[in-house]
């Protein structure tokens, strides 16, 4: 393929944030996808000569919305409420190389639900594969929602776009960053709880303007997190497991407590932290990443 999906499939304004390159539909819930991830970007930068783990992550995100638009007549201008999205990368296979990433996709369509002959959601199981190895799998459920239902769910909200009062950055280089602008926490009086911080002017997070927290921006705030519990390891954290999973939408006005602790998960030798997020009290989402032998 020499050309991206349509941006607007994958909610994104940016051309250069489009990383899918085609579809194909093979069954009457099943596809093929092509993907290219590029050996440098501006935000999901190379980690210990891999490419960034969330870029599975954001293909797995993308490929979702473009398949409700494309395969099952999803309108467009339609929102779309991310409940889950989880990536396994296997260990080895995800080293840059000298030439961008060209990728196939599996992806198996399941629990399609129906409003009338609307889709008003579904999951998605995604298998990737480069030069026709597995190098990467996850999985992704969402709702779907009319424009109109939307309003009477987000009422005031609608349309509350920035530039807000930010809070100051953690230091960039206890996140793995090099620019403030690319933190999405805030130092707190505890070592282990973050205010989440979100620029929405980020032109990669914040792709476009939206009312809400976007469930990348959390997922980032919990990849962060993770590696500030730990600022100066033998090892980069690098997140090759990821579950995580959203409950409410993460509103822009109030603060979003960002928390994280060390997780023993039963017969792995993996670092794991779980990170969750609260606002007003309630549980946003929650986040459990794992780096093999990362801070050891």
């Amino acid at each position: 393929m020499t050309s991206t999906v349509p941006r607007e499939f994958v909610h994104r304004a940016a051309i250069a944030e489009v990383f899918l390159t085609g579809w194909d539909r093979i069954g009457e819930d099943r596809f093929t996808a092509t993907a290219q991830w590029p050996r440098a970007h501006s935000f999901f930068t190379p980690v210990d000569g891999c490419h960034d783990p969330l870029l599975a992550a954001e293909t797995i995100r993308q490929v979702g919305t473009l398949l409700a638009h494309a395969a099952y007549d999803v309108p467009l201008g339609h929102q779309f409420l991310m409940w889950e999205l989880s990536y396994d990368i296997v260990p080895g296979r995800n080293a840059v190389g000298g030439t961008p990433a060209d990728l196939e996709l599996d992806v198996v369509c399941a629990d399609v639900r129906r409003r009338g002959r609307r889709l008003a959601g579904m999951r998605i199981e995604v298998t990737i594969r480069s030069a026709g190895r597995v190098i990467a799998s996850g999985s992704g459920s969402f709702d779907c929602t009319s424009p109109a239902v939307y309003r009477r769910v987000r009422g005031e909200r609608v349309g509350a776009t920035g530039p807000r009062t930010l809070p100051p950055a953690l230091a960039p280089a206890a996140v793995g960053r090099f620019l403030d602008t690319d933190v999405v926490l805030s130092p707190t009086g505890d070592s282990r709880v973050w205010q989440l911080r979100a620029f929405e002017q980020h032109p990669v997070l914040f792709d476009h303007p939206v009312d809400h927290a976007p469930g990348m921006v959390l997922i980032e705030a919990a990849r962060q997190a993770a590696r500030a519990l730990h600022p100066a390891p033998a090892e980069p954290f690098l997140p090759t497991r990821m579950r995580s999973e959203f409950s409410r939408y993460a509103e822009l006005d109030t603060p979003c407590w960002i928390s994280a602790e060390e997780v023993t998960v039963a017969g792995s030798t993996e670092r794991s932290v779980r990170v969750t997020g609260h606002q007003d009290g309630n549980l946003v989402f929650s986040c459990v990443l794992g780096s093999p032998g990362a801070g050891r």
